[in-house]
């Protein structure tokens, strides 16, 4: 077809039973995962005790994991905040130890290990009833914002786009905190981050495909709902992989070069690109192909007198 010329010729659509049986096998594991192992969440969720401290010269991380594992404080999370000489030490809470004496005592054995001076920068408790209103946010944060998504989706095209807006979203979700699940990744606020971000660059990568898609029915006189919506993934095909092809270059190197704070948030990020990518062409337009979505459905509202208007 005219339209279509120049432009990649795959046929996305002859694919899409093959993509959600796939799509489905992954959700499965993820929720599976998710009722059994659960999310192995960090002290913003749990609760817990943060010490930061500051040493001389760099500090060796492995060393200080080391005589902390000594102290029976092996499930310690030791890492690099600012610089090499600042460590952030994340501490699990305690039934039998209060968080003062849990502090104390791990700035006691530090500095029975080295004769190098350590300055105790911070100390920060985090009650597990902050923990529990932090993952009860956090699932309405994610909540709402499909809840908003739908009611914007429908408003923008019509409903059978917004059921597939939400398909590939929740799709994303799913599967980004199965992953996280099933490899047991630690799970804190810059992960829950991580993950409404993700919403919002799949949303994004779906909204330019349902554009196109809009025009290209509206545009064609003939041609059958399949090949539109496989002409409109064509058009939009080099657009989406440059888009997610330099964020995950972005991503790469946060990951790799980032440091542990942002290790996490980078990895989340990394998976929901990945996965956003391929739902905006093989979850969110086959739903919509599926719910039989037509060229009535999106041609604009004919005024009522505008006909009448162009011809005194």
């Amino acid at each position: 077809m005219e339209l279509f010329k120049k432009i990649t010729t795959f046929d996305f659509m002859s694919k899409r039973t093959i993509a959600f049986i796939f799509s489905a096998v992954l959700i499965v594991i993820s929720i599976g995962s998710l009722a059994t192992r659960g999310l192995n969440f960090g002290i913003d969720f749990t609760g817990g005790t943060l010490i930061e401290i500051g040493y001389e010269n760099p500090a060796e991380l492995s060393g200080i994991r080391s005589v902390l594992s000594s102290a029976s404080y092996g499930d310690a999370i030791v890492q690099h905040f600012g610089s090499s000489q600042d460590v952030l030490i994340r501490l699990q809470p305690r039934k039998d130890v209060s968080n003062a004496d849990l502090s104390n005592k791990v700035i006691g054995a530090l500095k029975q290990s080295t004769t190098e001076k350590i300055d105790l920068r911070r100390v920060e408790f985090v009650g597990p009833q902050v923990g529990d209103e932090l993952t009860e946010d956090g699932g309405l944060a994610m909540l709402y914002a499909i809840i908003g998504i739908f009611i914007y989706v429908m408003f923008r095209f019509e409903w059978k786009f917004s059921l597939g807006a939400v398909a590939a979203l929740t799709h994303d979700v799913i599967i980004t905190l199965g992953f996280f699940s099933l490899f047991m990744f630690e799970f804190d606020l810059t992960v829950l981050a991580a993950i409404l971000a993700v919403i919002g660059y799949s949303l994004n990568d779906t909204i330019v495909v349902f554009d196109r898609i809009r025009e290209n029915f509206r545009k064609m006189r003939k041609g059958t709902s399949i090949e539109i919506i496989n002409g409109s993934l064509n058009q939009t095909l080099s657009r989406t992989l440059m888009t997610s092809i330099t964020t995950m270059m972005v991503l790469l190197a946060l990951f790799v070069f980032g440091g542990e704070i942002i290790h996490q948030f980078a990895l989340a990020l990394i998976v929901g690109v990945v996965i956003g990518t391929y739902s905006s062409i093989y979850i969110a337009s086959p739903v919509i192909l599926s719910l039989g979505v037509s060229k009535q459905d999106l041609m604009p509202v004919q005024k009522e007198g505008v006909e009448e208007d162009d011809h005194p």
